[in-house]
């Protein structure tokens, strides 16, 4: 097990339906990194922005987008994570797409669709958590709404790591920022949230406001709002566990079960 994780989070502006564009920005971001950069996390559908026309933008699991993510993964020696819009059995998906520097892809479908834009109208949702296993790490990786549902995120696998990409509009951002905090103190559990800048075709603004938080809600790096930039931090496996073992707040969780 690898003790010391890095971390990065890409906030940006998102160009409307242009992965071309959005590819381009994100891969000019990811040459500036340092080489012992173990992972980076994209927004929320980051090569279109948050959109309720997935039959413009679609790809399939081995089109251009996926295939620049794997190209990136190995090049750069990291892991790379963030949703896109996939078709599959004539299906659209807001899939959350994990790629190892490996080349090994591991994916997670939204599972709450975000009802208030229309969202579970045109997309499938998913029925089945992701805990990827990394360098000894166990990362569960969710997208923005899903944020809203702690049931969901409740940390039954003992993981390290959670992760939550979005495109959260600036008129909630106070929700933001305080449910981070509130899913990273309640699972005892590192939580990076990155989120997107810019003005999207709908007219939501985005003010970003990505952050790193540690296992007792304490802030590691954060972005002022409106900044495109990049937030990363240095995870301690070794300090949480201990951290963990000492107040032992996972060991006295209810149980129950999530119905499907």
């Amino acid at each position: 097990m690898q003790n010391e994780l890095n971390i990065v989070g890409i906030q940006s502006d998102l160009i409307w339906e242009n992965p071309e564009r959005n590819l381009a920005f994100f891969e000019e971001k990811i040459n500036t990194l340092s080489k012992n950069t173990d992972l980076v996390v994209l927004p929320e559908m980051f090569t279109t922005g948050f959109t309720m026309h997935p039959e413009n933008v679609a790809e399939k699991m081995d089109g251009k987008s996926v295939s620049w993510m794997l190209k990136m993964a190995k090049e750069k020696s990291l892991a790379i994570c963030g949703s896109l819009v996939i078709t599959e059995n004539r299906n659209f998906y807001n899939r959350l797409i994990f790629v190892h520097p490996s080349g090994n892809i591991e994916t997670y479908d939204k599972r709450h669709s975000f009802t208030l834009a229309g969202e579970d109208k045109v997309y499938t949702s998913g029925s089945e958590k992701l805990i990827v296993n990394y360098k000894g790490w166990k990362i569960c990786p969710l997208i923005c709404y899903d944020l809203r549902f702690p049931v969901w995120a409740r940390n039954t696998e003992n993981y390290d790591l959670l992760i939550f990409m979005a495109n959260w509009p600036a008129i909630r951002i106070k929700a933001w920022q305080t449910l981070l905090k509130a899913r990273a103190i309640e699972n005892m559990s590192y939580v990076i949230g990155v989120n997107r800048t810019g003005i999207g075709a709908n007219n939501y603004e985005h003010t970003g406001n990505s952050i790193v938080i540690d296992y007792l809600g304490e802030e590691s790096s954060n972005l002022k709002k409106n900044e495109v930039g990049i937030v990363k931090a240095t995870l301690f496996k070794d300090k949480q566990t201990r951290s963990r073992e000492k107040m032992g707040f996972l060991t006295d969780m209810d149980a129950f079960k999530i119905e499907r």
